[in-house]
């Protein structure tokens, strides 16, 4: 059987969906055809990102193409951190540990909660009059 030449990996994050293809490389991260810097200008969200790669010691060794869409740049930040770490086990199942125990194998399913007809927001109600 032929090896892989590239991981493909899918992760979430409240209503963002990245699916990534991981093959080794330089290092190069591309997020819908631009550079991450390009399109992650927060350097908390470009952090994030690269979170899974420094924790296992693999920062520089994979070139990564990133399709991400929905949500905004925090959630697609979130996505691609959770398809990165499952990538990662696929490279080396000894890096299970160190992505548990920091949650980064864990998808946050947290969205924001819908707004209740008859009332101005989710949890927010009309102010109550007794008379």
């Amino acid at each position: 059987m032929a090896k892989k030449s590239a991981i493909h990996t899918v992760g979430k994050r409240k209503t963002a969906i990245a699916r990534i293809w991981m093959s080794p490389g330089k290092g190069k991260i591309i997020i819908n055809d631009k550079t991450i810097e390009d399109y992650l200008w927060r350097p908390t969200s470009r952090m994030v990102v690269m979170q899974p790669l420094e924790l296992t010691a693999n920062d520089g060794k994979f070139d990564i193409k990133v399709n991400v869409k929905g949500g905004g740049f925090s959630g697609q930040a979130g996505a691609i951190r959770h398809a990165i770490s499952r990538a990662l086990l696929e490279v080396d199942a000894m890096n299970r540990k160190v992505l548990k125990d920091k949650g980064l194998l864990t998808r946050d399913a947290r969205r924001k909660e819908r707004k209740l007809p008859g009332q101005p927001g989710a949890r927010k109600r009309f102010q109550f009059s007794k008379r």
